[in-house]
């Protein structure tokens, strides 16, 4: 059991960390030696991993491949939305801003870091004229690898989605310049600078209205024609709380849900939509609360807890958890069983 105090990393990128050291020739059992985990502990992509085990995975995972910048080509051989819902979420954004507002949200799911309890941890900062990507984490000193997987996984993903946009201007590095330096610009895909004052990416500004090539307009494409069906039925409705569910609907997971927004979307004040909801016997808040509760049953016959709370628009597990049981009287993991 994780102690909840601790910072943890997902089960789901601990394993694929596991997997592909095992590919460049490491002994998965000594590696797993080395970190103190079981099988069992990240056998669930959602479950936690002590953050110091991911980093001994690292470490020895460097040591026995032989792969110094094993932080930097793990990137280049996975991909995001396989190893985290988060990198689902962040596929079904309209545009790379958008995706990126998710990632911050959403990014202690994947891991957890110091430094960032006052904002974001990937900040969009302008300077000199020109827009720089930084990465505020404050474990690099002691775990580099930590910055670099992450910096790597946005040159990557882009490359790997938009081989013909250039994303990447510069990068920068607090690291002092390593025995292995010429491996970082390959994948950054940029000049290098290390000994900076800080660890990001200056990056071309058209990157954050670069529209998202997805299948849906959803956050999982396999819930896509259930949506869908609902979503019709709702838009046929001619109430206004079915008015305002199908609006809910494919926003629920951005977790976006002003009362404002949906009023004007619907061409009404607030106070219009207050009223007209009023004599439905219905607050908007309600309507929220009890679209959230239909979309997490449903959502549950299929998916783990971690991954309907955060389509229902949920940044912390505990929370849905508290809410569903709210709604139930039991626990979502209860229904799960």
């Amino acid at each position: 059991m994780v102690n909840v105090a601790q910072a943890t990393v997902s089960g789901g990128f601990f394993r694929a960390l596991l997997d592909f050291a095992v590919s460049l020739g490491a002994d998965r059992d000594a590696l797993l030696a080395r970190t103190g985990v079981q099988p069992a502990d990240f056998a669930d992509q959602d479950a936690r991993v002590p953050l110091e085990a991911y980093k001994a995975l690292y470490r020895a995972g460097q040591q026995m491949t032989g792969e110094p910048a094993l932080a930097l080509k793990f990137p280049e051989a996975t991909r995001f939305e396989q190893m985290s819902v988060v990198g689902l979420i962040c596929q079904a954004a309209e545009t790379m801003g958008d995706a990126l507002k998710q990632l911050n949200r959403f990014s202690r799911l994947v891991v957890e870091v110091d430094g960032v309890s006052d904002g974001p941890r990937f900040q969009l900062t302008p300077r000199d004229g020109e827009l720089w990507l930084v990465d505020r984490c404050a474990n690099a000193e002691d775990f580099p690898e930590l910055v670099e997987a992450a910096l790597a996984r946005f040159t990557c993903e882009m490359a790997r989605h938009y081989p013909d946009f250039t994303f990447v201007r510069a990068a920068h590095l607090t690291r002092a310049r390593p025995a292995h330096a010429a491996a970082y610009e390959p994948i950054l895909r940029a000049p290098v600078t290390f000994g900076a004052a800080w660890n990001a990416l200056r990056i071309e500004p058209a990157w954050l209205t670069l529209e998202i090539h997805r299948p849906n307009r959803y956050a999982f494409g396999m819930f896509n024609g259930h949506a869908d069906a609902l979503l019709k039925s709702l838009e046929d409705a001619k109430t206004a709380r079915g008015r305002v569910e199908a609006l809910l609907i494919p926003l629920l997971h951005t977790g976006d849900l002003a009362m404002d927004d949906i009023a004007k979307a619907l061409g009404l004040s607030r106070q219009t939509l207050y009223r007209r909801l009023k004599a439905e016997g219905v607050s908007f808040d309600q309507v929220l609360d009890a679209l959230r509760r239909k979309m997490a049953e449903t959502y549950l016959e299929r998916l783990s807890v971690n991954e309907t709370a955060y389509l229902v628009g949920f940044s912390e597990t505990s929370a849905f958890s508290r809410a569903f049981k709210r709604w139930t009287g039991s626990s979502p993991r209860g229904r799960k069983a």
